[in-house]
């Protein structure tokens, strides 16, 4: 049977926050809870493994409309008894890509920052890494 959980309990038993888990509720992409007699909100197992999905996505990086979406195809082929994964897989090589590129990027940055800390230990009467962000854009850095 379903277990009824407080919100408390949910965020504890998934790691989202508590506020988190009513932002995911206004956004739509965790359904709106049943509310007990009181008018607290109440979660069940469905709910938090629905969480706990929404965070492991998020620990990978994946946006929020990335989660959003594979928790739809993860639902749907539950509920199909479907075991293929293509569009899951399709959406998880899209954002590796995404990871890729953004990795090139902060190559790009490491570089960057170790060329202007290599310039401000090499001395001087101003402060190299302070001269290259002041410096207007087209200056280079």
């Amino acid at each position: 049977m379903d277990e009824p959980f407080s919100i408390g309990v949910a965020a504890r038993a998934s790691g989202v926050h508590v506020e988190t888990i009513r932002y995911y509720e206004r956004r739509g992409i965790l359904p709106r809870p049943r509310r007990s007699a009181a008018g607290q909100r109440r979660y069940g197992l469905q709910d938090v493994a629905r969480l706990r999905l929404i965070r492991r996505c998020r620990d990978l990086g994946f946006g929020l409309a990335e989660a959003s979406a594979l928790l739809r195809l993860a639902e749907g082929q539950a509920a199909a008894g479907a075991v293929g994964c293509d569009a899951v897989r399709a959406l998880a090589e899209r954002h590796r890509e995404a990871v890729r590129a953004r990795l090139v990027e902060l190559r790009a940055l490491e570089a960057t920052l170790g060329t202007m800390i290599a310039e401000c230990a090499a001395g001087g009467d101003a402060c190299a890494i302070a001269r290259r962000l002041l410096a207007p854009p087209d200056a280079g850095g």
